[in-house]
């Protein structure tokens, strides 16, 4: 089975919430390195984290990043970004095509580019950090992009088990970070999500629910789609 112990990891987005506590956690489960990279790096306080620039949307940044970190076993793809206007409709043209650079076509090239590093190494691991999104349609582009990533993590795995890497999924509903500030309701704490994520990794498990809401809508997917959705309800259906 996969384990932190004397792993290197790479976290995207690592200076977010949930990213630090990516960072730090891998150290306390005894990570020999963590390159914690993000579009402007800071400066941490250990001398076992790497600190670089990584800009997820940048092909020449990704390619640097291959090179900056070729030792990695473990690749955590963290980085997203939330369009100001969840309506696909109202939403511009610029702001769908950013957030499907950011939250789908960047971790599938990162994930693309690492592969041989990781396919080189025994027990490597690859997390893609989805979301509930993924499957509730509650964010417009965000929601498209979550779900054309989990799409991709499942294509991902079955070509990568093979060759000995194991490829995880992440799905949860709100984390208390700066993302989720304007939503209302609860919120689960980063620590806690990133706790599930490296417990599920270390017995290799694929998929982790992190919450009620996540484990919910999930099993919902197999049922009618207004049941899902009970807005739609009357509107436009037959009858």
């Amino acid at each position: 089975m996969p384990s932190l112990n004397g792993a290197v990891v790479l976290v995207t987005g690592a200076n977010g919430g949930i990213g630090t506590h990516f960072v730090d956690d891998a150290l306390a489960r005894g990570a020999a390195k963590v390159y914690a990279t993000a579009r402007i790096p800071r400066t941490w306080d250990d001398e076992r984290i790497v600190p670089f620039a990584l800009d997820v949307t940048d092909p020449a940044s990704i390619a640097a990043a291959v090179v900056a970190a070729p030792d990695v076993t473990m690749l955590i793809n963290n980085a997203g970004a939330n369009p100001p206007n969840a309506s696909l409709l109202d939403v511009t043209n610029a702001d769908i095509r950013a957030n499907m650079e950011t939250n789908f076509f960047g971790p599938l090239f990162l994930a693309r580019a690492f592969a041989p590093i990781l396919t080189a190494k025994p027990q490597s691991v690859l997390v893609d950090v989805h979301s509930i999104g993924s499957w509730y349609a509650y964010g417009g582009i965000y929601s498209a992009s979550k779900a054309a990533l989990w799409s991709a993590t499942n294509s991902l795995r079955l070509e990568l088990a093979p060759k000995g890497v194991h490829v995880m999924g992440v799905h949860m509903s709100y984390v208390d970070t700066r993302m989720a500030a304007h939503a209302e309701g609860p919120k689960m704490l980063p620590a806690e999500l990133v706790r599930m994520v490296y417990d599920a990794a270390e017995v290799g498990e694929y998929e982790v629910l992190a919450d009620e809401s996540t484990t919910q809508v999930k099993a919902a997917l197999s049922g009618p789609v207004e049941a899902l959705y009970p807005e739609l309800r009357g509107l436009n259906g037959p009858g």
